[in-house]
């Protein structure tokens, strides 16, 4: 129990460590940021339900007035705006992750890499355009158009999560919950 809640902090923090990388902001005004690395590392890391449980924290946190998001943005306002859908799909979007790394016996890299596209990419995706959507008064063709601005960037960080996940496992094997 400590250990899980410990992953869970740790986690939490690394998702806020990476809003620190600088955003790059689109037309639209939802910014590309690194966090969604972090969505998807909680996913590959630490499984289904710690993933989902740190990004919850981290979400709890920035509602709370903590300016974690990348550009240091924080509070209740953040979930009024055109990123409402992908800061909502952000626990699924980890919790699919790591479900999928909990089941499949691919090799780990591969394991990590491909949850990541279905669930850091395409779960997060129908949330965060489905928000855009809405929020942008759009239809979801035009939101799904505004959202691939996203994917070649996305794409980049799910390789990179099934590296960091792959390598994490051979280092310390122990250290990967969602193999567990």
């Amino acid at each position: 129990m400590e250990r899980s809640l410990t992953h869970i902090a740790l986690f939490a923090a690394l998702i806020a460590v990476l809003g620190l990388i600088p955003k790059i902001d689109l037309a639209a005004g939802i910014p590309i940021t690194a966090q969604s690395l972090g969505i998807m590392l909680c996913g590959t890391v630490l499984g289904a339900r710690r993933g989902a449980l740190a990004v919850l924290l981290f979400l709890a946190l920035v509602a709370a007035g903590l300016p974690l998001l990348s550009g240091g943005r924080g509070g209740l306002g953040v979930f009024a705006g055109p990123s409402v859908g992908y800061l909502i799909g952000f626990p699924v979007a980890a919790f699919v992750t790591g479900w999928l790394m909990e089941r499949t016996t691919l090799p780990t890299g591969l394991a990590a890499g491909a949850a990541s596209v279905i669930g850091g990419i395409g779960v997060l995706y129908v949330f965060g355009i489905s928000g855009m959507a809405i929020m942008l008064d759009k239809s979801l063709p035009e939101a799904a158009f505004l959202g691939m601005a996203f994917l070649p960037g996305d794409i980049l960080k799910a390789v990179i999560a099934g590296l960091v996940t792959q390598s994490l496992a051979r280092m310390r094997p122990a250290s990967l919950l969602s193999r567990a």
